[in-house]
């Protein structure tokens, strides 16, 4: 799990929300290169956990067929059991941080 965390967090940490930078949100006022939207990361991880998932069903049913080895099964079942893990645990953390944001008075 750890390492599927570790790829996706590259790009999520490079995220400026608005196109702002942290420069220019300490009033330095250099513009750095605007980042990708949060959203747009969001949707980029979330495509690959599901190409993640259809090849590691696509490498089954090849298993099941004889066309594919246990090993290599057993490679792409786990490897979508850690991006479940990874999207389950991201679901997580923003189901909560929505709940704390809702709970802050205004």
């Amino acid at each position: 799990m750890i390492s599927a965390i570790g790829s996706a967090m590259p790009r999520v940490d490079a995220l400026r929300l608005d196109g702002l930078s942290p420069a220019s949100a300490t009033g330095a006022g250099a513009t750095a290169e605007a980042g990708q939207s949060f959203a747009a990361a969001m949707t980029e991880i979330a495509r690959e956990a599901a190409q993640t998932m259809k090849g590691a069903e696509t490498t089954s049913i090849q298993g099941v067929n004889g066309k594919a080895s246990t090993q290599a099964v057993v490679d792409a079942v786990m490897g979508a059991e850690r991006t479940l893990q990874t999207a389950v645990a991201l679901r997580d953390k923003v189901v909560s941080a929505y709940l704390e944001l809702s709970r802050m008075s205004i």
